[in-house]
């Protein structure tokens, strides 16, 4: 953060802020893929007063952390990641909202490790899949999604969060406001809670009982290997009018 404000020829006080603009100890929450404006990445921003509240909140500190890129012709999302960016300036979110820029491979590798919750809020039914939410499994993380793509299917109630229930509305406005409250309610109500009650070693049990159950029902199931079976079972054999893989069979 501190080498980006640098880049934009920021004043030193604000560089100098960027050094320590992330609390280690505060639950994180990631959201690093493509900027595509279903993939509504300021649904977060639905309900701004008590957004604030969360972030505010001295005992139970939330933080974001966003990255991401663009196609270089979608206009729409462009000015997403802009106005994610320049949360920044507010200081409502000052220091709990960053934006990490010149998503990569290795960005994504450091953020999958390092988030609490992958955070994934597409309007549905436009998932296609959801991979980035599989990688967070495996390292830990607990993933937080619409139920759409792989959550559908994935989410069984203690290996991870669910928003919105599973429905939609015809209109994309009030799809997008019933979603976004949605999303702050299991913040508030379910996320923050179980993250910082701890017993008295400090451990969040009920968090890594999740952790446990997260891995222990997702790992195995969501990889290379089943999307390569999906594919050939339920898509090329089926188009090809074939029963079987078995290149001998004709």
């Amino acid at each position: 953060m501190s080498r980006q404000s640098r880049r934009r020829n920021e004043d030193p006080a604000i560089i100098e802020a960027a050094r320590s603009v992330l609390d280690p100890n505060a639950l994180t929450i990631g959201f690093a893929r493509r900027f595509a404006t279903y993939k509504r990445a300021d649904l977060f921003l639905a309900s701004i007063d008590r957004l604030t509240d969360l972030i505010d909140d001295t005992n139970r500190p939330v933080q974001f952390v966003f990255a991401g890129k663009a196609h270089p012709a979608d206009e729409p999302g462009k000015k997403l990641i802009q106005k994610i960016a320049n949360l920044r300036h507010d200081p409502r979110f000052a220091g709990r909202v960053v934006f990490i820029e010149d998503y990569d491979i290795n960005v994504a590798r450091h953020m999958v490790q390092g988030v609490d919750v992958w955070l994934n809020n597409p309007r549905r039914p436009l998932e296609a899949s959801g991979t980035s939410g599989q990688k967070a499994v495996l390292n830990g993380g607990l993933n937080c999604s619409v139920l759409d793509g792989w959550w559908a299917e994935a989410y069984n109630g203690m290996n991870g969060f669910s928003i919105g229930g599973g429905t939609s509305h015809a209109d994309v406005g009030i799809n997008d406001r019933r979603d976004g409250e949605d999303l702050i309610r299991v913040l508030e109500e379910e996320v923050i809670p179980i993250f910082y009650n701890r017993d008295a070693d400090g451990l969040p049990i009920q968090w890594i009982d999740r952790m446990m159950n997260s891995i222990a029902t997702l790992a195995a199931r969501f990889s290379a290997h089943r999307m390569v079976v999906d594919y050939v079972q339920q898509a090329y054999l089926v188009a090809a009018g074939g029963l079987s893989s078995d290149m001998t069979v004709r």
